[in-house]
C-alpha cells in the first residue's frame, strides 16, 4: 500500500471519527442546555413565586381535622380576580372581579372548576349580614373571602391564588396570545380604566392580553354567569397554551408575570406537588360549572339569588370530589338561609 493510501484511509476515518463525535455531541450539547434551562427556571421560580407567598395565620381551614398534604390529599383551590390597578391605588379594598374554586382529586387527577357570580347574594361572617359575594374581600381582605365561600359551598377552601389584572393581561402576552371565541361585538374599558379603548367584533380569533381581559370582562349584553363561563374557557385556553411544546421558552415570562402579581398562602414546595396533574394532561379530567340563579332587585341594587335546593347539589358533588363525606359543615353561627346555589354540569 502506498503512502497516499494511507494518508487517504487516515482522513476517511478520521472524518468518519468527527461525524460520529458530531451525531454523539449535539444530542448532549442539547441535553445540556435543556437541564441549564430547567435548573434555571426551578431557580427562579423558587425565587419568584416563594416572593408569592404570604402567610395567612391558618394552619389548616377550620373545616378540617388535620392539615391537608398536596402531595397526598385531595384539596381545593379558591382562585381570585381581584379588580385592583396602578390607577385606582386599591389593592387594600379592591373587590374580586373573578371567584372560582377548583377541587383537585388526586388519585382520580381530576380537576372540578366551580365559577361563583359576582354578584352573588351570600352572608358574610366578617360583617353578619347578607350582601354581594365579591364586597367580602373589600370588607376583610382573603380571610373574609375564604369564611365567605366556606360558608356558602360548606367545604374548606386549602389554598387561595390572587391574582390583579396584570397578572392576566402579561400571562396572556407571555404565551402569545389565545384563541378565543368572542360572542357579539363589545368595547370595552382596558386596564388603565379608558374607556372604549378595546373594541372587538364577533367570531373565533386571536386575542392579546388587554383584549382577553376585556372578554373576561365584559357582560353588558348578557349576564354574569355567563361572563364566568367565558372566564373559565378563557383560563383553560391560557392553561394549554402554557403547556404546550411551543411555549417552553416562554416560561420565564410566564413566571415573571405570575409570581409579580401574585399572592398566595402556597409555598413553592405545595405548588411542586401540582406538576402531577399537568404530567397527566391527556388523561387529566376538568370539568367547570356555576352556581345559577336568578335575577333579584330588591330597590336599586342589583343582585344574583342563588337556588338552594341546587346549591345542597354543588355542596355534596363538591364533598364527593375532595371524598370528605359529610365531615365538613358550616358553623350553625355563619349559616344564612339565604346562601343557594345550582349546579349546571359540566360544559
Amino acid at each position: 500500500m502506498t503512502d497516499e493510501s494511507r494518508r487517504t484511509i487516515r482522513r476517511k476515518k478520521k472524518r468518519k471519527l468527527r461525524k460520529r463525535a458530531f451525531f454523539i455531541l449535539i444530542p448532549l450539547f442539547v441535553i445540556f442546555v435543556g437541564l441549564s434551562y430547567a435548573t434555571y427556571l426551578y431557580v427562579k421560580a423558587d425565587s419568584v413565586l416563594s416572593d408569592s407567598y404570604q402567610d395567612d395565620g391558618r394552619e389548616k381551614s377550620e373545616l378540617r381535622d388535620t392539615k391537608v398534604d398536596p402531595t397526598e390529599d385531595n384539596v381545593s383551590i379558591l382562585i381570585t380576580g381581584v379588580d385592583a390597578s396602578d390607577v385606582r391605588n386599591n389593592s387594600d379594598n379592591a373587590r374580586t372581579d373573578t371567584l372560582m374554586l377548583a377541587t383537585l382529586n388526586k388519585e382520580d387527577k381530576s380537576v372540578k372548576m366551580l365559577s361563583i357570580p359576582r354578584d352573588s347574594l351570600v352572608y358574610i361572617p366578617e360583617i353578619g349580614r347578607e350582601e354581594k359575594i365579591n364586597h367580602a374581600h373589600a370588607y376583610g381582605g382573603m380571610d373574609a373571602t375564604i369564611g365567605t365561600v366556606e360558608n356558602l359551598l360548606d367545604i374548606p377552601v386549602d389554598y387561595y391564588v390572587k391574582l390583579n389584572f396584570e397578572a392576566f393581561i402579561e400571562v396572556v402576552d407571555a404565551v402569545n396570545g389565545i384563541k378565543a371565541d368572542v360572542p357579539y361585538e363589545l368595547y370595552e374599558q382596558n386596564s388603565k380604566d379608558k374607556e372604549r379603548a378595546i373594541h372587538l367584533m364577533p367570531g373565533e380569533q386571536k386575542l392579546n392580553g388587554e383584549e382577553a381581559l376585556a372578554l373576561a370582562r365584559t357582560r353588558k349584553l348578557d349576564n354574569d354567569i355567563e361572563r364566568g363561563k367565558r372566564q373559565q374557557e378563557i383560563i383553560k385556553a391560557v392553561a394549554n397554551k402554557a403547556m404546550s411544546l411551543n411555549s417552553i421558552l416562554k416560561y420565564d415570562d410566564i413566571i415573571e408575570a405570575v409570581g409579580s402579581n401574585m399572592t398566595t398562602n402556597m409555598t413553592f414546595g405545595e405548588m411542586k406537588s401540582f406538576i402531577s396533574y399537568g404530567r397527566a394532561r391527556d388523561k387529566l379530567s376538568f370539568e367547570t360549572y356555576t352556581l345559577e340563579g336568578t335575577d333579584y332587585q330588591p330597590g336599586n341594587a342589583y343582585y344574583w339569588q342563588i337556588d338552594q335546593t341546587a346549591l345542597a347539589e354543588t355542596q355534596q358533588m363538591l364533598k364527593e370530589h375532595l371524598e370528605l363525606g359529610n365531615t365538613a359543615t358550616a358553623t350553625e353561627e355563619d349559616e344564612s338561609p339565604a346562601a343557594a346555589g345550582e349546579n349546571t354540569g359540566s360544559y
